[in-house]
């Protein structure tokens, strides 16, 4: 039997009123027994002995009893979802069995379906109008079956509910009037026994009513509302036009149904008959549990869900598995089945469930991103209307208790949510957006009014947290021994443990509370900590006062670092709202520097002493040559340089003395390494008996040398010299800076390249002896010895001593050794050249060795560079050797090629010229020459005048020996004479094209008496000659105008080296003519004024 659950509304006669609920306006079914207090707000999530029983008993209740075919990912089977009840509730299985068998002894709840006919469309028009009046009957048919969902076997009727539903069970809706589409959305209450033969139906009927002609001629529209209207003059009058209707098992709908049903028709002749939504849910009334009887429904299903999402959670946690939010389907399936029985609005539903939620959170492990949904949900239909005054109390009281309990979370979020946790981070900003989202609520801000801010709250919290978190962490660094040192070490593990919080907050947390509410945590925490510290570090040195042993200044040096870290992750002056206490702190540390400077000193020199002292002075490998040592003494310059940069003094000329003061001590412990590496090098050498290894270690000690010098290069940029000047610049003038920093640099550059210098002379020096001796021993091997055979000992003496060096040496000083060498090496071959000037074979060799020795050194590029070898002494060593190693006839050539480069540059005719004209026709091998005057020349004879004649000859002699000289006429006492005499040489042509070959035109003076004068010499180079140039014949031959010279007088190099070769006869034959017309030459110089 239906009951009333709105307002009664008009119905038509012999029918009872309709059980209906309107969806507008709706008010949940719900218990009208009120509920205690301890039920609406318990104090935890645990419940007593007495009320898990009860609850237990619900649960069991609500399993046996469930109707409808199961939901999608919903647990069909009651076994499961007992099994599933009896592992949430921890029943023993005797206890189980027997509430089960209890449960199944109580009287069985009342079975309803909750129909709502919310509209329909499409539906056909019986009136004139071409609309209809349509309302809907609707009932159980209990008994009979309906097959596949369909309207049945048994033949269409039009009174299908009428003839087959009791009146007392029959519902009617409201008639929607002239419409195709109408929209009832009115709930009804239908009862019935046996969910197996009950079949729900629904018919559609058009109200007609009965009217005048005249009224449905006014609503006479078209020719189909004429038939209509004859129609509806052969019926009854008030007979109402069958719509449509729908059938359906009870057994194949689910617990809630929500689907568009197409209408029914009764005959064929309009088959499409339009579609009806309908909603259905299975309800229980008059359940029998204790809970149902003395509890609000909503209540129960908060105690239920709070017990079965508790069980999730410990589930998870003994899996070592955090859970998600996601209920498992058992226990989804029996809070649906609950809420579905128990008739729970959704409204109902999400403020259980986010009261339970918001209480389990507050003590069981899971996401806070569980809350969001029913916040959401419960904004989304909030009215604040629908919950009673102890329903609103407990939904305040959730409400400030999360809020509070968040408040805590975010107090204490360093401890809740450590880095070291992976999720942490989304784990707080996930709880920072439900308590964004539930401040924002509507209920939120009509509940708790009074309430600040959120981000004020979580400001507040925040720092208060903090300053918190800085006590506990004090307390924790509280040392045992309350000394100065041990107070030192503890401060400075605090200050190390802020900066790692500031970094934290920086890095991560600071995002998060911007992103969400708009706090810089950053900024709060600085400011809060760093007044803090100061205070802190300001009572401890004031403890230490002036007295600052080594220990506690290295203390006070750690301290003072981290304290320089801490102020540098604040905000830039310009962006600060006032002074830090850190504001100025180096100056707190100041009677600490002289300590400080002295234990740098003082490690670093014991480190170097240490150094030396363990050094075998063997080179690390084949790339690294220098020992051990000259990387320790690195680590430790860096080191220094390090303690400079961490120092960083503010102060301009503090900074500058302070810079000074370690320029100063590194460079006094460069010069004190580099006296202990010399004695360390002569104490292991003392009982070697193999040069080899003491010269190693010499190698060794000169690449240590070396490595250091590039170090203390490089203390300018490790100190940052140039960013120092500028900030003391315009203290200290410029040339203060030169006296100090820069000449300390210089003095120990130099210094250290002393040494070096001195080491490489000493290995230089091992070696030349050795060149020497076989230089020596290169001029004194047989003459049938060849010269690439005679070199060889001194090439494999060197290619042996020069890789070892190369081996053993960095590059720097390898070059530095290859110099001195080469220097030596030129010596030893030019005193050697000389002594062998007269014996070309010895000066031969000595060539051949000095090209060899120029590749060697050259070293394809490795070795020393061009302009190092080709030096004045080298280039001057080769001209001579050229000269020496040539022989007489090479000699001879080479004069006559000097004597045509005289001749090509000679422009003066001082001493008169000739004119000549010569050719050669390559068809007759001759040589023509055409001597056509001389002019200007100088008056040798006493007279005043001169009797000229010219001589031609050939030269060299050797190229052209079966050529006698020939001879013009004499000219009588003139000085411009006119020869035109044509002579011809018959000579082929080859030697005539060879370097040096050339006409020598004499001019000479005859006297009668004595010997004759020389005028001077004329020089015309063969290879000129046309003809002699191509294989044509020359035509028009063009007079060439040759200014005479003499020889040179003090004497030609060739013509000395040729005079020494006393066992030559053509030599001595050549140099005996050419020195007599040098003393010729030398008797009739040019008369003053020509």
């Amino acid at each position: 039997m239906a009951m009333l659950f709105s307002r009664p509304q008009r119905r038509p006669p012999l029918m009872r009123q309709a059980i209906k609920i309107r969806r507008r306006g709706v008010r949940d079914l719900q218990d009208t027994r009120p509920p205690r207090a301890q039920e609406i707000e318990p104090s935890s999530h645990h419940l007593s002995p007495e009320e898990r029983a009860l609850l237990y008993e619900e649960a069991l209740y609500t399993v046996l009893y469930r109707l409808g075919q199961p939901e999608p990912n919903h647990v069909g089977e009651s076994s499961e979802l007992l099994r599933y009840l009896q592992e949430a509730f921890r029943m023993e299985p005797e206890e189980h069995q027997q509430m089960l068998k209890s449960v199944q002894q109580l009287e069985k709840p009342v079975f309803c379906l909750k129909a709502t006919v919310k509209q329909a469309k499409g539906i056909l028009g019986k009136d004139v109008s071409g609309f209809s009046d349509p309302y809907c009957l609707l009932g159980i048919e209990q008994g009979m079956t309906v097959s596949g969902g369909s309207p049945g076997l048994r033949r269409r009727q039009k009174a299908v509910v009428r003839h087959t539903i009791p009146e007392e069970q029959t519902h009617r809706t409201q008639v929607i009037t002239q419409t195709l589409s109408p929209v009832w959305d009115e709930t009804f209450i239908l009862e019935f026994e046996d969910i197996s033969n009950a079949s729900f139906h629904l018919d559609m009927w058009d109200m007609d009513t009965v009217e005048s002609v005249r009224q449905k001629l006014g609503e006479l529209t078209d020719l189909h509302g004429l038939r209509r209207m004859f129609k509806e003059a052969r019926k009854d009058k008030g007979q109402d036009d069958f719509l449509g209707n729908v059938v359906l098992r009870l057994q194949d709908l689910r617990c809630r149904e929500d689907h568009w049903y197409p209408l029914e028709p009764c005959t064929d002749t309009y088959p499409d008959r339009g579609q009806c939504h309908l909603q259905f849910q299975f309800i229980h009334k008059r359940r029998a549990t204790k809970a149902s009887r003395s509890q609000p429904s909503y209540t129960v299903h908060l105690h239920l869900l709070q017990q079965l999402v508790s069980h999730e959670v410990t589930q998870h946690q003994a899996g070592s598995t955090s859970w998600d939010g996601s209920l498992s389907s058992q226990a989804a399936t029996i809070l649906f089945l609950h809420a579905t029985q128990k008739d729970l609005s959704d409204f109902h539903r999400s403020l259980a469930q986010w009261l339970a939620y918001s209480r389990l959170y507050q003590s069981l492990e899971f996401p806070s991103s569980c809350l969001l949904f029913p916040i959401t949900s419960i904004e989304y239909q909030w009215i604040q209307g629908r919950l009673k005054a102890e329903q609103l109390e407990e939904l305040a009281t959730s409400f400030s208790s999360l809020l509070a309990y968040g408040l805590s979370l975010i107090r204490r979020f360093r401890s809740v949510f450590p880095l070291s946790v992976p999720d942490s981070p989304a784990r707080l900003q996930s709880l920072l957006r439900v308590l964004v989202q539930m401040c924002k609520m509507k209920a939120f801000g009509e509940l708790c009014p009074n309430s600040a801010p959120l981000p004020s709250l979580v400001t507040e919290a925040l720092r208060a947290g903090t300053v918190g978190w800085f006590h506990l962490k004090q307390q924790h660094h509280q040392p045992m021994v309350q000394g100065l040192l041990e107070m030192g070490k503890a401060l400075l593990s605090l200050v190390q443990d802020i900066i790692g919080d500031l970094h934290q907050c920086q890095r991560t947390w600071n995002k998060i509370f911007h992103n969400v509410l708009k706090i810089d945590l950053f900024s709060m925490a600085f400011l809060e900590l760093q007044w803090l510290v100061a205070k802190r570090v300001q009572d401890h040195i004031a403890a230490v006062g002036g007295s600052v042993t080594p220990e506690v200044g290295e203390s006070l040096f750690q301290l003072y670092v981290s304290l320089k870290e801490l102020y540098q992750l604040g905000p830039l002056p310009s962006e600060r709202d006032g002074v830090l206490a850190l504001e100025g702190f180096h100056r707190w540390f100041r009677p600490a520097i002289p300590s400080w400077l002295q234990k740098t000193y003082s490690v670093a020199l014991a480190r170097v002493q240490r150094a030396v002292q363990m050094d075998q002075l063997v080179p690390l490998g084949e790339l690294t040559k220098h020992s051990t040592s000259a990387v320790d003494l690195s680590t430790c310059f860096a080191q220094i340089s390090h303690t400079a940069q961490q120092l960083d003094w503010p102060d301009p000329e503090e900074a500058f003395m302070i810079t000074v003061k370690f320029v100063e001590d590194t460079c006094r412990l460069a010069l004190v390494y580099c006296s202990l590496i010399k004695a360390r090098a002569q104490e292991l050498s003392a009982g070697q008996k193999d040069q080899g290894q003491a010269a190693n270690m010499l190698c060794v000690v000169v690449n240590d040398m070396e490595q250091l010098r590039l170090v203390i290069g490089k203390l300018p940029t490790q100190l940052a010299w140039e960013a120092l000047e500028q900030r003391v610049g315009p203290v200290l003038e410029q040339e203060q800076l030169q006296n100090t920093l820069h000449a300390q640099l210089q003095g120990a550059l130099a210094g250290l390249g002393h040494e070096i210098r001195t080491g490489v002379r000493t290995l230089a020096e091992q070696l030349e002896a050795g060149i020497a001796k076989h230089i020596q021993k290169l001029v004194g091997i047989r003459e049938s010895v060849l010269p690439e055979d005679a070199i060889l000992p001194l090439m494999k003496f060197l290619e042996v001593k020069l890789c070892y060096m190369n081996t053993n040496l960095v590059q720097e000083n390898f070059s530095s050794l290859l110099s001195l060498l080469w220097t030596h090496t030129l010596t030893v071959l030019a005193e050697v050249a000389a002594s062998q000037r007269s014996c070309p074979l010895a000066c031969s060799r000595l060539k051949f060795a000095l090209q060899n020795l120029e590749i060697c050194f050259y070293a394809e590029g490795c070795g020393l560079p061009p302009e190092a070898l080709h030096t004045a002494t080298f280039q001057a060593l080769q001209r001579d050797l050229e000269l020496q190693a040539a022989s007489s006839r090479e000699l001879i050539h080479k004069y006559f090629c000097s004597r045509l480069q005289q001749q090509a540059a000679t422009t003066s005719e001082e001493l008169g010229a000739v004119t000549v004209k010569a050719s050669y026709r390559p068809s007759e091998q001759k040589l023509r020459v055409e001597l056509l005057s001389a002019s200007n020349l100088l008056p040798l004879d006493s007279n005043g005048s001169s009797d000229p004649f010219v001589q031609l000859t050939l030269e060299p002699r050797h190229e052209f020996p079966e050529l006698a000289p020939r001879e013009t006429q004499k000219h009588k006492k003139d000085l411009h004479p006119l020869f035109d005499e044509t002579f011809e040489f018959l000579v082929p042509a080859e030697p005539c094209q060879k370097d040096g070959a050339c006409l020598l035109l004499s001019v000479l003076d005859h006297d009668t008496l004595g010997t004759d004068d020389l005028e001077g010499e004329a020089f015309l180079p063969l290879c000129s000659v046309p003809g002699l140039t191509g294989m044509e014949e020359p035509g028009e031959v063009p007079q060439t105008r040759l200014p005479l010279t003499y020889p040179a007088p003090n004497g030609d190099p060739i013509l000395q080296l040729l005079e020494s070769r006393k066992g030559d006869r053509e030599a001595q034959a050549f140099v005996r003519l050419r020195r007599q017309r040098a003393k010729k030459a030398s008797q009739h110089g040019p008369r003053p004024g020509r």
